[in-house]
């Protein structure tokens, strides 16, 4: 049952990689909501 084990931490790992970059992509939105990028010549940036 070592495989399974491992199965189970491996899971672990990648919703914990999965929640750490969900969690930067809505600090980068709220931070871009609260200051504004007003630099010229960045278009096509969202």
């Amino acid at each position: 049952m070592l495989f399974l084990e491992s199965l189970k931490v491996m899971g672990l790992g990648m919703l914990g990689i999965f929640t750490v970059t969900v969690a930067l992509v809505l600090i980068m939105k709220l931070l871009t909501k609260l200051f504004p990028a007003d630099h010229p010549g960045e278009e096509g940036q969202e």
